[in-house]
């Protein structure tokens, strides 16, 4: 590869531009790659946290709900009253250039409640708010994931470019500009010899004029 680099001064500058850019780019990716994966680790360190909040929530949940259906016979009618939800918000923040989903819910603390307390009991309401606990957990949950995912395949992409500039490229230019500074120094030495001969060639002439 380095051969097919015409050996010049100039050819000599540009590579080392390009090594430098190089170099840097390289710094610069590393970099990225480091922050990405410092806020990825700690996204997955929060979605832990989140499953095991919800696996609690569910739990606490259904066993609401087991009394609710005993106490009250069927909470099916009870459960069509409450609304599909709706106030659901997406938007993004941007992480070295990554974007990253924000995920929010319209406030309503606490929860509505869509059924008649009359014909109810308290047991009800605690499922009601305990899987309003879930919903509110599981879309923060899905915002970490994605991010989590979208982040994993930055940090790839940075990765294979990082290695091809470490690997590769840097590499490369390297040989190049060893290989254009040798044959301009061999190129040096043997002007320096020509003119060593040309200037000894004249000092023969010289002295042997001088002796006619």
């Amino acid at each position: 590869m380095a051969q097919q680099v015409f050996p010049t001064k100039s050819n000599l500058m540009a590579q080392k531009r390009s090594l430098a850019l190089a170099q840097q780019g390289y710094e610069l990716m590393d970099r990225k790659r480091n922050i990405l994966v410092r806020e990825m680790m700690g996204l997955i360190d929060r979605a832990g946290t989140i499953q095991d909040k919800i696996s609690e929530a569910y739990a606490e949940a259904y066993d609401a709900l087991k009394k609710a259906n005993i106490t009250l016979g069927s909470v099916d009618e009870f459960a069509r009253c409450v609304p599909i939800e709706e106030g659901m918000a997406l938007d993004y923040r941007s992480v070295m250039g990554v974007e990253l989903p924000t995920v929010t819910l319209e406030p309503s603390a606490p929860p509505a409640l869509y059924y008649g307390l009359e014909s109810t009991n308290g047991v009800l309401d605690d499922a009601y708010f305990k899987f309003n606990e879930v919903k509110v957990l599981t879309v923060e949950l899905a915002e970490v994931e994605s991010s989590v995912f979208r982040l994993a395949e930055q940090i790839r992409k940075t990765q294979k470019r990082a290695n091809a500039l470490s690997n590769v490229q840097i590499p490369q230019f390297r040989t190049n500009i060893r290989y254009i500074g040798d044959v301009l120094d061999e190129k040096e030495r043997e002007e320096f010899s020509r003119l060593k001969v040309i200037k000894a060639q004249k000092g023969s002439g010289t002295a042997e004029s001088a002796e006619a």
